[in-house]
């Protein structure tokens, strides 16, 4: 893999020949955004997929030296965000604290400029919003597939699924997806 280190030359040179910090810095700046993006999915709060995100490369700083190139960074960087998020799951805050989602969304914070919301468009969000609304084992495929555009295969890679799994999760929350579409359609609303 190729890159441009910016600061101090314009010949490309290998990812592994920057530095430690610099490759952390590389990474952070290709994949920041991707990282928050599929945390977000997960647990529905941007403080708190930034937050994860934040663990995500610390813990990927941690172990730069021993990473193997058998997958890309970008895979690796994906397992490593799924992981986060799942102990985020598992973790006492999230079983015991989680009450407060259930008083954000009664109350909820001005939330996105209606300038944004526009421009992002009323359709795209109705169903990105069906989406998350999801199971999480049929989310996060969807999220997998169509927003970050992974294969079945590297899907399956990633959460350690049968490649048949991944079929079967897709194919249940396109079904889940159109059910729900044709019903908000139906009530017009």
């Amino acid at each position: 893999m190729l890159v441009k280190k910016k600061e101090t030359t314009s010949s490309p040179i290998e990812i592994h020949e920057l530095t430690k910090e610099d490759r952390l810095r590389w990474l952070m700046e290709e994949y920041g955004d991707m990282v928050v993006r599929l945390a977000f999915t997960y647990v529905k709060q941007k403080q708190l997929a930034e937050d994860i995100s934040q663990e995500v490369f610390i813990s990927c700083y941690k172990s730069l030296e021993t990473f193997q190139n058998k997958a890309s960074y970008k895979t690796w960087l994906y397992r490593i965000t799924v992981n986060k998020c799942k102990d985020y799951f598992r973790s006492w805050s999230y079983r015991n604290i989680s009450y407060q989602d259930f008083f954000r969304s009664i109350f909820p914070s001005g939330g996105q400029s209606v300038e944004a919301k526009v421009l992002e468009g009323e359709e795209k969000e109705i169903i990105y919003d069906k989406v998350l609304a999801l199971p999480i084992k049929l989310r996060e495929v969807i999220i997998l597939q169509y927003y970050e555009e992974l294969t079945v295969n590297e899907i399956s890679e990633l959460l350690g699924l049968n490649s048949n799994t991944v079929k079967t999760r897709l194919h249940r929350a396109k079904k889940l997806l159109q059910s729900s579409l044709k019903e908000r359609h139906s009530y017009g609303g």
